[in-house]
């Protein structure tokens, strides 16, 4: 299992704390409450190493879809208007991660970055119909030569702190790569033309960079 380079100080940080925590109890307690507390640091290390777990995804794919950006389950397929980058209306569907997802973000369609912006904001919970345009976010667009542009905006949750950003305006980008990181339960919206196939409705589970979200009209 592949570990994402975003986790690697706070693994190291946990491992530290678990070391630290074990020696004490070692020292200071009687023997017999050593092993549960040795347990439950090591059951802790265990999750955060699972949170942090980045698979192998395809990459390149298929130009006339779009692929989902993350792990996790639709709570959203609606027309809305956009008002931060098209001002129009859209197709909006949203993919809320929990802390039992992966949450390595990926690009759901190859293109250039043509707009990135972040936002200081609230953490509401991820599924909150207002998280989309207060909560702490950042919003990606990518520009197909085909099919023109789709908006995916990282949002960050009531645990999610940290919302990390790969690429900037200008950057080509692929189908399936990495395209940003959210910890600790989030949620990812995508903004898409009016014309796409929707291949996905409210509740059903998708996978980033596999599952199709929908398809482009010729």
């Amino acid at each position: 299992m592949r570990l994402h380079r975003e986790g690697l100080l706070t693994i190291l940080l946990i491992i530290l704390v678990s070391c630290l925590t074990v020696y004490a109890a070692w020292a200071w307690l009687p023997r017999v409450a050593v092993w549960p507390i040795a347990a439950v640091m090591a059951v802790l290390l265990g999750i955060v190493v699972w949170f942090f777990r980045s698979p192998l995804r395809p990459q390149g794919g298929n130009d006339t879809l779009v692929l989902a950006p993350c792990d996790g389950k639709v709570v959203v397929v609606e027309e809305v208007t956009e008002t931060e980058y098209f001002k129009d209306r859209r197709v909006q569907v949203s993919i809320f991660m929990s802390p039992l997802n992966v949450h390595v973000n990926y690009h759901p369609i190859n293109g250039t970055i043509t707009y990135r912006q972040y936002h200081k904001g609230k953490y509401l919970v991820a599924w909150h119909p207002k998280s989309s345009t207060e909560n702490e976010r950042c919003t990606v667009v990518v520009k197909h030569a085909s099919h023109g542009e789709v908006l995916i905006r990282q949002i960050a949750g009531a645990l999610a702190r940290r919302i990390r950003t790969y690429p900037n305006p200008g950057d080509p980008v692929v189908q399936g790569t990495e395209m940003g990181f959210i910890k600790f339960g989030s949620r990812v919206d995508l903004f898409l033309p009016l014309t796409a196939n929707i291949a996905v409705r409210v509740g059903e589970v998708v996978k980033g960079a596999t599952s199709i979200i929908a398809q482009n009209e010729d």
